[in-house]
């Protein structure tokens, strides 16, 4: 699965929430999903969120998070050549009280109810 090219702002391969976004160019090195998430763990984004009813539940030790009171600290999108199964999105997340990690959500035709909610929240929160 590759990133995909940005199209514009909003479809940025990777865009922090500090207010800087970072296109990248056809000459700068496509980083996979496994990289991503490898460098984002590196980084200190370590616990694991999934989507359970409109909440993000970590996989270490189970704590639920309102998506709505989470940080978004940056976003990576992916999008297959061909398939558009392979649309995914990373957020590197930042649930305060020395809690981060990350949730690696499929968008498009195959996002799931609780993706959906979940991404809504996260944006709709970041203003």
């Amino acid at each position: 699965m590759k990133p995909s090219r940005p199209r514009s702002i909003d479809a940025s391969t990777r865009t922090r929430h500090s207010g800087t976004v970072q296109k990248m160019t056809p000459d700068d090195p496509m980083e996979t999903l496994s990289q991503a998430t490898t460098r984002l763990t590196r980084a200190g984004y370590d616990e694991s969120y999934t989507a359970r009813n409109g909440r993000l539940v970590c996989g270490h030790g189970g704590a639920s998070h309102d998506p709505a009171k989470m940080a978004i600290d940056e976003i990576v999108r992916f999008e297959g050549e061909s398939d558009p199964g392979d649309e995914a999105i990373v957020y590197a997340l930042d649930a305060g009280q020395g809690h981060r990690g990350l949730y690696v959500a499929a968008y498009g035709a195959t996002a799931t109810a609780d993706d959906i909610a979940v991404a809504t929240a996260l944006l709709d929160s970041t203003g």
